[in-house]
């Protein structure tokens, strides 16, 4: 009997534990799955996209070269560049042929292109370069004639190379490949042809032209002949005769010219030709005096000869 009741309360134990181990299982299979461990693949940084900018939209720098148009109540309208300063041709050059150079550069300084050409408002003739055989530049032209600053032009509006030498001249937009006529080869005959007198407390009398700007001798020139050509002549440009020869009060030497290779007439005083110095700004100044010691004023008593000497 004792045995029986052991057996039965063996099997109730049994029973129960079975039921609990079930339910556990059922619990188990009825539960959300644990995440799987998630395994990134790590891959060389070659392999990664990385977003570039778009070099098609970003903002393009161009840079230009521009030609303006400025209007002055004496020579009208003419070409300057971009800043204001005032542009110059020369003529002596040729559509598409600069005879300017070496000495001649230095006081006349090239236009040179930088990116594009732009005309403004007004400029209504052809903008080109030319290749410059001194030093491989883009020298910029206007209707085939080359341009050039001036090197005592200080700030915009300045045209103190208008009609330097009889051969520098500012440039209308009207000009053509022929020379403009606000551009003529000879110098105005009211300041070309007359010569004057003025003084100076230290110096006494000496010639002056027709607008009173300071004339000089080189005293390397001979009689009737000029030593004085190229970069010379851009630094000391020669008297220009235009029309008839004029002696003002007190001038009792003898006026004349002689002929230049380029056809021009330059003017002479007692044989000796006459020049203006470039660095002479306006009426009364005399900084050409002694320059190298062979360059000086002219006086109006006495014959000109190469003797001059540090006495003139």
């Amino acid at each position: 009997m004792e045995k029986e009741m052991k057996q039965t309360k063996f099997s109730k134990i049994v029973t129960v534990s079975t039921f609990f181990v079930i339910l556990a299982l059922v619990l188990a299979a009825c539960s959300p799955a644990a995440p799987a461990a998630v395994v990134i693949p790590v891959t060389g940084a070659t392999s990664i996209a990385v977003p570039q900018p778009n070099a098609t939209t970003a903002p393009v720098v161009t840079s230009s070269t521009t030609v303006n148009l400025v209007n002055d109540p004496k020579l009208g309208a003419f070409l300057v560049d971009a800043k204001g300063m005032t542009l110059y041709l020369f003529t002596k050059d040729t559509p598409g042929v600069t005879n300017c150079s070496g000495g001649c550069l230095k006081a006349w300084p090239a236009l040179v292109a930088v990116g594009a050409l732009t005309a403004g408002p007004g400029v209504a003739g052809k903008l080109d370069v030319i290749t410059r055989a001194d030093d491989g530049s883009k020298q910029v032209t206007y209707n085939g004639y080359p341009l050039y600053y001036w090197k005592n032009d200080k700030a915009p509006g300045d045209t103190t190379g208008q009609g330097v030498g009889g051969v520098w001249f500012v440039v209308p937009p009207t000009a053509t490949t022929t020379l403009p006529a606000a551009a003529p080869t000879t110098a105005p005959a009211a300041a070309a042809a007359t010569v004057t007198i003025s003084h100076d407390a230290k110096l006494g009398d000496f010639l002056v032209d027709g607008k009173g700007m300071t004339l000089y001798l080189f005293t390397k020139d001979t009689a009737g002949v000029s030593n004085c050509s190229g970069g010379c002549l851009t630094a000391w440009p020669p008297l220009i005769a235009a029309g008839d020869l004029v002696a003002g009060a007190g001038v009792t030497g003898k006026l004349g010219f002689i002929t230049r290779a380029d056809g021009a007439r330059q003017v002479t005083y007692n044989d000796m030709p006459l020049y203006y110095w470039a660095s002479d700004m306006k009426p009364g100044d005399i900084t050409g005096q002694g320059v190298g010691g062979v360059w000086y004023v002219v006086p109006p008593t006495k014959p000109a000869s190469s003797s001059g000497g540090s006495g003139w």
